[in-house]
């Protein structure tokens, strides 16, 4: 029963995950949907300034913090490991939700792309990054990154094997293909507003940062293979590093 249970609860967490993923290209694409980034009754900038960077604030603690090695230690001796991941998306789901709700527009235009070629190229650049997005989830392991692999050892009475190094495809171009993914959607716009540039700024500043704190622990997990591979493969920006081939590694996002 604690199996089925945890499957059903997995199952219910990365369905919600799914619908949040679904209206996240809505909300940052300004695309048909109840409410988006720029949309909805404006109000006082400064009160919108601080509540949009609140609910900003609060996605990336939650994010960054339960992903943490010493989190997770803490954290599964309260929930079972078998649907930790699932949790940790649960509530990364919710907050994202939150935001979306919450999120106060600030409409004053920052730039606006009036050439049909220019303007056309942002979106094509706007769904290549939600579409890489997509594939590089796949290209590491979608089902456990999101925890649905580790609700189906359960039921199986399973141990999940330790993590392996690989570079897939995108990830012998960068070792973070995902959080560039976000970056490409985020920027990529014809029509940027003050609350659009709100978002976009502050979800690359915690890119950045969570970068840094996910390499720390990668080294901490894998050492000087991690660090070899960071030495040949360029972090975001897919230049090459040197001539030598990449060494495998694990995705950080995925770790």
């Amino acid at each position: 029963m604690g199996g089925i249970a945890a499957l059903l609860y997995g199952g219910l967490a990365y369905l919600v995950f799914s619908a949040t993923f679904l209206y996240a290209i809505a909300f940052v694409g300004n695309l048909p949907a109840p409410k988006t980034i720029d949309t909805g009754e404006p109000g006082p900038v400064g009160a919108a300034l601080v509540i949009d960077t609140l609910l900003l604030g609060l996605f990336a603690v939650q994010h960054s913090v339960m992903a943490r090695p010493v989190f997770k230690r803490w954290w599964t001796r309260f929930v079972p490991q078998s649907v930790e991941r699932s949790t940790y998306v649960l509530l990364a789901s919710l907050a994202l939700l939150l935001l979306y709700w919450q999120w106060r527009p600030i409409s004053d235009p920052v730039w606006t792309i009036e050439n049909p070629f220019l303007a056309t190229a942002l979106y094509v650049i706007f769904w290549l990054g939600w579409g890489m997005l997509l594939v590089s989830t796949f290209l590491i392991s979608h089902f456990e990154l999101f925890g649905l692999t580790q609700v189906l050892a359960r039921l199986r009475g399973r141990e999940l094997p330790p993590p392996v190094f690989k570079t897939p495809f995108l990830y012998r171009r960068v070792r973070h293909p995902i959080y560039l993914s976000f970056l490409l959607a985020f920027w990529a716009t014809p029509a940027m507003t003050v609350g659009h540039l709100l978002f976009a700024v502050a979800t690359t500043g915690y890119i950045l940062i969570a970068i840094q704190l996910e390499e720390r622990d990668l080294i901490a997990l894998f050492g000087d293979q991690y660090l070899r591979y960071r030495s040949r493969v360029a972090m975001l920006i897919p230049l090459p590093k040197s001539h030598k081939p990449a060494e495998p590694s694990v995705s950080p996002e995925q770790a």
